[in-house]
């Protein structure tokens, strides 16, 4: 046997017991009620201490408090992204001294988590509700929460026609770039029904077919392609990207779910490397039904601002995977969220009464903002729900001096418009909307659980980005205040104070 192929089959070996132990060690967890709270690395440990300088991320300039009676409506566009908090997991986790501030996203941070929050039910798409209570880091202003949830769509019912579109480039060389990819796309393809599609498009120095329109029965098949899988070259990421295109169109399914997902560390630095060339691109594409998903991978090389400006062109997601547990999060758990959308160009504006706030802040959301004309406009690009999504939206808002409010008065009206997609029985053309009125008892003199811990995420973004809203925002309070939530059901939060308490002895030991 060639030495070679001896050291591939070793290899697949060692990363299918790697994700077994992995799995068990999290009781097979479905969902975040079941994971486990300890945070699984990377096989071999993955990237450790390193140099961030060739990551990027898009510059983020905080929202500033609003005078109500100058401007009372905040329009911005919504998406479900996740990628800026298992990222920051992994900064945390692997010892990095400094964190880019940019790479605090909080909006996604709030996104990462699920919270209890109404469904839709009588044929809604999606359901809203509201919170408000006293911001505990800021005794001068309230957390006022409005929460999205999506419909659920059954995974089964839909047929799935997938290009798994993989960098395998000289800089995924690294435990947790490739490897770490083989074992999420394993992950994924056990999860596979026997009618969906599975195609495989490699780019290095020049973009290959692996694998071309595999029934999701040959699950052996469609491993042995990933297990083959090696690194090197430069990145010519988008002839790779055209290629899975013609792929996703050759099996299109008609009424199922046809996506690229591209699987990459964020460098593209060969061919049509313009982030706005490769948007008009993956832009037009979709309207041909083909929706474009960014999940990246490893340190060093991230590009925030192109990985996600691909993934809203593209009607998908962008989210970062640093371990096998959060593979196994992102491409099983949730896997209807990432794959089922069932909302497209899902855009809020927000009206608040200036009766009782004086003033507002939109926390995160700071490259999502919209105008009244483009909120207004129903063929304005806006963010994409994928099935059984949740999204926060949150705002510190500033009461009026010796200004009171019943249970029924109104404090803000929402709206939420969107296009319903094919997956849930619509053509994707016909704008929608939801509506809520914020009202009085929507405030809880003693905060909720969720209440708590919502603040605790917006907290720590906070203090990471140290940012000039962080008020009285500290470290060692925000650690004593998590310890007295109740988060043993869900091991995902469990394991949020964990970071923060991880982060907590960094600060001790400067």
């Amino acid at each position: 046997m060639k030495k070679t192929t001896l050291f591939k089959r070793t290899f697949a070996l060692v990363l299918t017991l790697a994700m077994l132990a992995t799995l068990f060690s999290c009781s097979m967890y479905g969902n975040s009620d079941n994971a486990s709270g300890g945070y699984y690395p990377v096989i071999n440990g993955g990237a450790m201490n390193g140099d961030l300088s060739g990551e990027e991320y898009t510059e983020i300039v905080e929202n500033s408090f609003i005078n109500t009676e100058e401007n009372g409506t905040s329009y911005f566009s919504i998406d479900a992204n996740t990628a800026s908090y298992p990222n920051l997991r992994s900064m945390i986790k692997n010892h990095y001294s400094s964190i880019p501030k940019d790479a605090v996203r909080i909006e996604e941070m709030l996104n990462y988590f699920d919270y209890d929050y109404k469904t839709p039910e009588n044929g809604e798409i999606l359901a809203l509700t509201s919170s408000m209570f006293d911001t505990p880091y800021n005794n001068e202003t309230k957390l006022l929460t409005v929460g999205l949830a999506a419909e659920k769509v059954e995974l089964s019912d839909v047929k799935n026609n997938l290009v798994f579109l993989i960098d395998v480039s000289g800089s995924m060389y690294s435990e947790d770039k490739l490897p770490l990819v083989q074992s999420a796309f394993m992950l994924l393809t056990e999860s596979l029904n026997p009618e969906d599609r599975i195609s495989i498009v490699t780019y290095a120095g020049a973009d290959s077919v692996a694998l071309s329109g595999a029934f999701g029965n040959e699950k052996g098949k469609i491993m042995a392609v990933i297990e083959d899988l090696e690194a090197g070259g430069s990145t010519a990421g988008a002839d790779g990207i055209e290629t899975a295109y013609e792929l996703a169109k050759q099996y299109y399914i008609d009424g199922g779910n046809n996506r690229v997902i591209l699987a990459t560390d964020g460098d593209f630095n060969v061919g049509l490397s313009a982030t706005q060339d490769l948007e008009k691109f993956i832009a037009k594409k979709r309207d041909t039904g083909i929706y474009f998903s960014v999940y990246g991978f490893g340190r060093g090389n991230i590009k925030s601002e192109k990985m996600e400006a691909l993934a809203l062109a593209g009607n998908g997601v962008f989210s970062y995977i640093d371990s096998v547990k959060e593979a196994r999060r992102a491409l099983v758990a949730d896997i209807g969220g990432s794959l089922v959308t069932v909302a497209k160009d899902v855009k809020a504006g927000i009206t608040f009464n200036s009766d009782y706030i004086e003033s507002y802040r939109l926390i995160g959301y700071e490259n999502k903002l919209l105008t009244e004309e483009e909120f207004e406009d129903s063929s304005t690009d806006a963010g994409e729900l994928g099935s059984g999504h949740t999204v926060t939206v949150a705002y510190e808002v500033k009461l009026k001096e010796n200004v009171s409010f019943t249970g029924e008065d109104s404090l803000a009206d929402v709206t939420v418009k969107f296009k319903p997609t094919e997956n849930v029985g619509a053509d994707g053309t016909a704008e929608l909307s939801s509506v809520l009125t914020v009202r009085g008892d929507s405030y809880h003199e003693i905060a909720t659980q969720s209440d708590l811990f919502v603040a605790s995420v917006i907290e720590f973004g906070l203090i990471l980005r140290n940012s000039e809203y962080k008020a009285e925002a500290d470290i060692e309070a925000l650690v004593s205040r998590i310890d007295q939530l109740d988060l043993e059901n869900d091991g995902f939060k469990a394991e949020f104070r964990d970071i923060v308490k991880i982060y907590a002895s960094y600060e001790k030991e400067k």
